[in-house]
């Protein structure tokens, strides 16, 4: 089994940034609540006629130019998101095509805010075997399409973005050391968009009723996260073989400032080792995490050798962490 890493990343959020004191306009809210109860300040929101899979070309077009990969060298494309261009074809497959990865499988995983952690986790299965020797992974996501501007409870929290990562085979140590996933489908129904699918189909009662936005039974959510990224980190910690005072770097999931204070807590690590951009983007589900994570690198907050741990939690509900040992460096296979 090789090991397998990260060879390049990149982001791309729409130029448009919704502030608290917008949002203040719409709804019955203000910017200090908002900032006090979550940590955001503003969000990127895609213009109407923006589909996700153009934040997705975009960021993944970055990622391959980081790696200095040629599309055509792509033998895999896996798109995380729960706002697809259509519920069919993939918005993989748009992707896959747009960048010109002519040979290239591709599909779609949904997994809500965990999306791209088990995307990667996913990916390096096919390399880690040696099926697939360079595997492009995009979380994106445009939240903004499938909320209810009526509801403060859930239109003050998301945005939209796109992250990516390209992984290919490294040096054996390197790259990913170990992964955490979960799943409690008895709890799937606390975070949803009930209506637009087989269980409850699209009619003029489901629009009228708002059934296609986002509903979030949020206390709920805000316990199950809270205890959950603490427990996924330092199960994915012990995995590897390692321990808490080994991390570097956490890069959590970005959708609550103290959801991610409480994780912090527990996994009892320095703030200065935690990476925080949610002020800046709000929860962007599965774009989350490998936006962060692009950011940090770029910011050089990332050395050769660095033990990184992402987390992250979703609707499903869903949990995954990964620990990943930092190096751009491949190998020929």
């Amino acid at each position: 089994m090789r090991s397998v890493g990260i060879a390049g990343l990149g982001s791309y959020v729409p130029e448009n940034i919704l502030t608290n004191a917008d949002i203040e306009k719409i709804v019955d809210t203000n910017d200090e609540w908002i900032r006090s109860r979550t940590g955001i300040r503003e969000r990127h929101i895609a213009p109407k006629e923006m589909p996700v899979s153009e934040l997705c070309y975009q960021a993944g077009l970055r990622a391959l130019e980081d790696a200095q990969i040629a599309p055509e060298e792509v033998d895999l494309v896996v798109v995380a998101t729960i706002t697809p261009d259509y519920a069919f074809p993939a918005t993989a497959c748009l992707v896959a095509d747009r960048l010109g990865a002519k040979n290239a499988a591709a599909f779609d995983l949904e997994a809500g805010c965990t999306g791209f952690i088990y995307g990667v986790a996913t990916a390096s299965q096919f390399i880690a075997s040696g099926m697939y020797k360079t595997v492009l992974v995009i979380g994106g996501e445009t939240l903004s399409k499938v909320l209810n501007w009526e509801d403060r409870s859930t239109c003050i929290l998301f945005g939209d973005g796109a992250g990516a990562a390209v992984l290919q085979p490294v040096e054996e140590g390197s790259g990913f050391l170990s992964f955490e996933l979960g799943s409690d489908g008895s709890g799937g129904m606390l975070l949803s968009q009930p209506a637009g699918g087989s269980q409850c189909p699209a009619s003029f009662e489901t629009v009228e009723k708002n059934l296609h936005t986002i509903q979030m039974e949020g206390k709920e959510v805000f316990k199950f996260a809270v205890r959950i990224m603490g427990d996924a980190s330092l199960k994915v910690i012990e995995k590897a073989g390692l321990s808490k005072k080994d991390v570097d770097l956490l890069v959590p999931h970005q959708a609550n400032i103290r959801i991610v204070d409480a994780a912090v807590k527990r996994l009892g690590i320095s703030p200065d080792k935690v990476v925080v951009n949610l002020d800046k983007y709000g929860n962007m589900s599965a774009a989350s995490i490998p936006v962060a994570l692009d950011e940090a690198v770029k910011a050089g907050r990332i050395a050769e050798g660095d033990i990184v741990v992402m987390v992250g939690f979703g609707t499903g509900l869903t949990w995954g962490a990964c620990v990943l040992k930092w190096t751009k460096v491949g190998i020929t296979v």
